[in-house]
């Protein structure tokens, strides 16, 4: 099977055409481009970034309730990342991370985001049952130039799971990000998606994490028109950081009023292949970049 590039498979006519306004419908165009993949790919690199900076500013302020001790606990952030000192009354804490054309995970960063939480802290069982919430704001923060708009909130939870036998960072991420592009289109998303670490957490080094993501969202891309974007627990993305392109196994479905296409990230090897198949048809080979 001839292999491509996954932007030149999107952007041939047909494949995502997913109903289309016409002379009588004054509907929004709703076939999916090369363009909005690639705006799907920087919006989950910055929904990941910002996940492990708000892990980051909490495990700093509390390290003994976010599952580490002090010979554990160094922060993942760059020398170019200032966090403000903690301000905290009986009921709550808060800090500021601020950016200035900042490398984080290979990304530039600018502006700051608000982490804050509730008070008490939550014990090991807590953290193993409901969990504790960590909010986060958005001030001028840009990922790569993107303008990120937002005021949401991460469940950290350290338990096991059907995912992992063993007790690991377990994140609930609830998504209302408006992503704004240099170009001006504006993307928002919406929805669930849960990230849970499950191997080389806990040492203070991002580049050896191995997370697996399964997620509910809906973006809505600059014109109105909606895709589902599904990532079933049953077959999660597993997401290498050693690796050059990061996804190496799992299956995500996308979805819109007429059509579908479902992308297979392969079997866990450390590559850039994977195959889409489009309304049930014969899955296509293609590779995929960073």
């Amino acid at each position: 099977m001839k292999t491509r590039n996954l932007f030149g498979i999107i952007a041939l006519g047909a494949i995502f055409t997913i109903g289309s306004c016409s002379k009588d419908n004054n509907s929004a165009d709703s076939s999916l481009t090369s363009a909005d993949a690639e705006a799907t790919n920087r919006m989950d690199k910055a929904a990941n970034d910002v996940s492990d900076i708000v892990e980051d500013v909490y495990f700093q302020q509390y390290p003994s309730s976010a599952g580490k001790n002090s010979a554990t606990s160094l922060s993942a952030l760059p020398l170019c990342a200032t966090v403000s000192a903690p301000t905290t009354t009986s009921t709550s804490w808060e800090r500021t991370v601020s950016f200035d054309n900042c490398p984080f995970n290979g990304n530039i960063l600018n502006g700051d985001i608000i982490v804050s939480g509730a008070l008490p802290l939550p014990n090991a069982n807590t953290l193993a049952t409901t969990g504790y919430t960590i909010n986060y704001q958005f001030v001028n923060f840009t990922h790569n130039a993107i303008l990120i708009e937002g005021n949401r909130s991460i469940k950290r939870k350290f338990a096991s799971s059907q995912l992992s036998a063993n007790n690991h960072p377990i994140h609930i991420m609830q998504l209302n990000m408006t992503a704004t592009f240099p170009n001006g289109g504006v993307y928002t998303r919406v929805g669930t998606r849960t990230r849970e670490c499950v191997e080389n957490f806990g040492n203070g080094i991002l580049s050896d994490n191995v997370y697996k993501i399964y997620q509910s969202i809906t973006n809505t891309r600059p014109n109105g028109a909606q895709h589902s974007h599904i990532v079933l627990d049953t077959s999660p993305l597993k997401i290498d950081m050693a690796c050059q392109y990061k996804v190496i196994s799992g299956v995500l479905t996308i979805t819109g009023p007429s059509n579908s296409a479902v992308i297979d990230y392969g079997n866990g090897d450390c590559d850039n292949n994977a195959t889409i198949a489009i309304n049930g048809g014969a899955p296509t080979a293609f590779t995929f970049g960073n």
